[in-house]
C-alpha cells in the first residue's frame, strides 16, 4: 500500500487499508491488480479524475485540425465564376484549410471529358504557386478531383 504522499507503507490488509483511507478522509485506489500481492494508493480519486480531465483538454487544445474545403466546378464554368472560385480556393489555403476541387460531369458532358481536364490543369497551373497538389487529378465516376495543400515553406 501506498499513502497520500507516495511513502510505501507496505503489506496492509484490505480491511484495514480501507478503514486507513476512510479516516483520512481520501479513497482506496487498485493501482496494480495483477501483482501479488495487488498494490492499492491512498488518493483522492475525484480530484485525480478531474487533473486528468484537465490535461486531456489542455493536450486537445493544443491539437490542430485541418479542415478539408471542397470547391467544385463544372467544364463549362465561365471566367467569372471560375476566378471568383480560385479565389475562395487561395482564402482557404492561407486559412490552413485542404482544398478538394472537383469538376462534376453531368450527362452528356461525360462525352467531352477533355473541357473538364482542361479546367483542372488551368487549376493547376494558376495554384502552382501558392499550393502542392497533394493527390493528382483522377477520375472518380462522374467527378475529376484533386487535392490541394498550402504550399511549404
Amino acid at each position: 500500500m501506498i499513502d497520500e504522499t507516495g511513502s510505501q507503507i507496505g503489506v496492509v490488509p484490505t480491511a484495514q487499508a480501507l478503514d486507513i483511507a476512510a479516516s483520512r478522509g481520501l479513497d482506496l485506489v487498485e493501482v496494480a491488480a495483477n501483482v501479488r500481492p495487488p498494490v492499492c494508493r491512498i488518493m483522492d480519486y475525484g480530484k485525480y479524475l478531474y487533473e486528468q480531465s484537465k490535461k486531456a483538454k489542455a493536450a486537445k487544445k493544443k491539437q490542430h485540425v485541418i479542415q478539408l474545403k471542397e470547391v467544385r466546378f463544372r467544364p463549362k464554368t465561365e471566367e467569372h465564376d471560375y476566378q471568383f472560385k480560385l479565389r475562395h480556393i487561395r482564402e482557404f489555403l492561407e486559412e490552413g484549410c485542404k482544398v478538394k476541387a472537383t469538376i462534376v460531369f453531368r450527362g452528356r458532358e461525360m462525352m467531352h471529358k477533355d473541357y473538364g481536364q482542361r479546367v483542372m490543369e488551368r487549376l493547376l497551373v494558376d495554384l502552382a504557386e501558392v499550393a502542392d497538389t497533394e493527390i493528382p487529378p483522377k477520375f472518380e465516376g462522374r467527378n475529376l478531383s484533386a487535392m490541394f495543400q498550402l504550399k511549404r515553406k
